[in-house]
């Protein structure tokens, strides 16, 4: 979509996602490699009761939601910005995510472009919020 397309308050949910035990061990032995994503018996003893995502895994699975509803197409140039990313819960093995997508604020710039801000808010199956955060990028208008 080109920057004029969006709008405050415009809202997208994006499809299904479930994490399994292994994309969470795959993706903490690369990019994350705590205990408490990798050594199951550690993280049974834990807050936690047993492994759990990364944060940033959650974060790159909300992403990967939102951009795969092709809502930015080949309009989106780069991002910009992520602010205020929170993770409120924790993402167990067998949580299926989706995102909810709202447009926060528009931009525009001098150059045929603009920016454009979005919250993405995760829930599990549980319709649990697990993760939050606002990311901004350019787009052409």
């Amino acid at each position: 979509m080109r920057y004029h397309e969006f709008y405050i308050g415009q809202r997208f949910r994006t499809k299904s996602l479930t994490l399994t035990k292994e994309d969470i061990t795959r993706f903490a032995t690369e990019f994350d490699p705590q205990y408490m994503h990798l050594d199951e018996d550690k993280a049974t003893q834990g807050r936690f009761n047993g492994i759990i995502a990364s944060g940033i895994q959650t974060l790159a699975v909300s992403f990967k939601l939102w951009v795969e509803t092709g809502s930015y197409g080949d309009d989106v140039i780069a991002g910009t910005a992520m602010n205020n990313i929170r993770f409120m819960k924790p993402v167990y093995p067998e949580d299926e995510l989706h995102t909810i997508v709202e447009v926060t604020a528009l931009r525009e710039k001098l150059n045929e472009t603009g920016i454009v801000t979005v919250m993405l808010t995760t829930f599990n199956d549980k319709d649990e919020k697990v993760f939050e955060g606002e990311l901004s990028v350019l787009v052409n208008k």
